[in-house]
């Protein structure tokens, strides 16, 4: 299907381009949400009619959101889940979850400007992209651990989930050095005990002389 874009849309043009889409993604997506107008003959003069209307709305919406991105780009929220000790999530962090934390932070986005490809289902500090605007967009990080202090080491960088590992693994080395230190020791008592009988040779026979 041919449309008429009223406002950027990515990956495919900006305010007036004609594109060629899916059927189903403009019937689904572009047309109820006002994004596209059908490309017949009718839609192109009413286009072209309001076209500088359309223009000057969207660069109202736009100095709008370049003044909203000020208070939300590169802001962190912290959201406590439970999770497994191999860090997934017992559940999932969803765009809704983001858009609650970011309100109860001061920052007002819905939940279709949150750009989340698949619910996040693992702790860790994961980058989310808010579309603001058509032609704006922000990251917020988005801190999701087991508890505020895991939280904190997050925050500072550290991979809590390869400290725990090596945490687990210490003992474990500890045991399999020693076990090499007493192997090496009996090996070369083992080794030492020849030379020992054949030195103390010579001296039982002097004695039987």
């Amino acid at each position: 299907m041919d449309v008429i874009l009223l406002e950027r849309v990515e990956k495919l043009g900006g305010i007036g381009d004609v594109v060629k889409v899916k059927n189903g993604f403009a019937r689904n997506y572009l047309l109820p949400r006002k994004k596209a107008l059908r490309a017949n003959d009718a839609n192109r003069k009413l286009f072209e009619a309001q076209r500088t209307q359309i223009e000057a709305d969207n660069a109202s919406r736009r100095s709008d959101a370049e003044a909203a991105s000020k208070g939300i780009d590169g802001k962190t929220v912290q959201l406590i889940r439970q999770a497994s000790n191999t860090g997934q999530l017992y559940g999932s962090v969803s765009a809704r979850d983001i858009v609650d934390a970011l309100g109860a932070d001061g920052a007002k986005v819905t939940k279709s400007q949150v750009i989340l490809d698949r619910p996040i289902k693992a702790i860790g500090v994961h980058e989310v992209k808010v579309a603001l605007h058509p032609e704006v967009s922000v990251t917020v990080k988005v801190n999701v651990a087991r508890s505020p202090e895991e939280a904190d080491l997050q925050a500072q960088g550290v991979d809590v989930l390869q400290q725990m590992f090596e945490e687990e693994a210490a003992p474990i080395a500890a045991e399999e050095i020693a076990a090499a230190d007493e192997a090496d020791a009996a090996a070369e008592a083992k080794a030492a005990a020849p030379a020992e009988e054949a030195e103390a040779a010579p001296e039982g026979e002097d004695e039987q002389a």
